[in-house]
């Protein structure tokens, strides 16, 4: 992927004292309308023209945007690991980062980064907007500014996390789920806190972010992803022969099986048939709830007990967007099962609760 870098001092009335790389993917909030009416990405180098409020922060900007914007909805791990080795390559000459997604797939993306970026100790800052930049009413300005302040905190608080920024809460980048698709309150974080909200001031909630090494460790970076996965989503009067389709993809290495509740499912003679089968040929198959809230616990009823014995990895309170990029960071290094299922249910950046 070709990218430019520009870089830009704010005319703030001091010389700046923190530096953050914005790192402009695509999506809504970079978008202006040209003479024609129609939408198309803008110059961040002129990015003070469109929001002058930069000019107050005490912030050294540099932004780094690809050259051919990509939708979110078609990003894929090649596009994860060229955002990730851009924060990898320039980790250590700015104090945080904020990256601008479209906001369909932010949280895939958001929880991939989690992943990749272990023992990071600086914050990576997703955010996008609902409306462009250039919109009268766009929550783009907003979104932008909070996003760089906080990235550039020092003095109060330093959040070593890969975290989503919008509609004035912070949240986990693990645990964010896009929800809406027509008001500005678009993600939330049903099995986690929030980490801060803004108003008249930033109010971070410090019992719930990640603490900063106090070692300085090297950033460890994980670069490959295994796409052999797939979804089985329930629903009442499933057939035996979608199962097995899905079960049956060649190639196939790991299934995020979506349950119903608290991780239950039919209970009929031929689905636990196709599930054995399935782990027979060494599908990795992990469960995880529709619900937005609550957790997976196997064996709370009748109807997941059989789950277990059949070698299904419980998915705790990880969102889908978290279990699936997680499968397929681990998939991607690992090829034993006690091995996966051991990473898997291991909390590698606060992404799922320890029951």
């Amino acid at each position: 992927m070709k990218y430019k870098k520009d870089h830009i001092i704010t005319s703030a009335v001091k010389a700046p004292d923190s530096s953050v790389l914005i790192i402009y993917t695509g999506g809504t909030l970079g978008m202006v309308h040209d003479a024609s009416g129609a939408l198309v990405p803008f110059d961040f180098a002129s990015i003070l023209d469109h929001v002058p409020s930069l000019r107050q922060l005490q912030i050294n900007l540099t932004v780094i945007a690809f050259e051919n914007p990509i939708d979110s909805s078609d990003i894929n791990p090649d596009n994860w690991i060229e955002i990730g080795n851009i924060i990898k390559d320039n980790y250590n000459d700015f104090d945080g980062f904020v990256v601008l997604h479209g906001t369909d797939t932010m949280a895939f993306t958001a929880s991939a980064m989690s992943f990749m970026l272990q023992d990071l100790n600086k914050p990576v800052i997703f955010t996008g907007a609902q409306l462009p930049i250039s919109s009268l009413r766009s929550d783009a300005r907003e979104n932008l500014i909070t996003a760089l302040e906080i990235a550039s905190a020092k003095s109060e608080i330093i959040i070593p996390e890969v975290c989503v920024y919008f509609d004035y809460v912070l949240l986990r980048g693990n645990r964010s789920k896009k929800v809406e698709s027509l008001h500005f309150d678009a993600f939330e974080s049903e099995n986690y806190p929030v980490l801060a909200e803004s108003g008249v001031i930033i109010n971070y909630n410090h019992a719930v972010i990640s603490k900063p090494h106090i070692e300085k460790k090297s950033l460890i970076f994980h670069e490959r992803f295994d796409r052999n996965v797939a979804i089985l989503k329930l629903y009442p009067g499933i057939t035996k022969e979608a199962v097995e389709a899905v079960l049956s993809i060649p190639g196939l290495r790991g299934v995020i099986m979506e349950t119903f509740g608290a991780g239950n499912a039919p209970t009929t003679s031929w689905f636990i048939d196709a599930l054995r089968i399935a782990r027979d040929k060494g599908i990795i198959i992990i469960n995880v709830s529709q619900c937005a809230g609550g957790r997976v616990i196997q064996g709370r009823y009748g109807t997941s007990r059989e789950l277990g014995g059949l070698g299904v990895i419980e998915g705790a309170d990880l969102t889908f967007e978290a279990a699936i990029t997680k499968l397929m960071m681990i998939l991607a290094e690992e090829h034993d099962f006690e091995e996966i299922r051991n990473r898997f249910i291991t909390p590698i950046c606060g992404e799922l609760t320890l029951a």
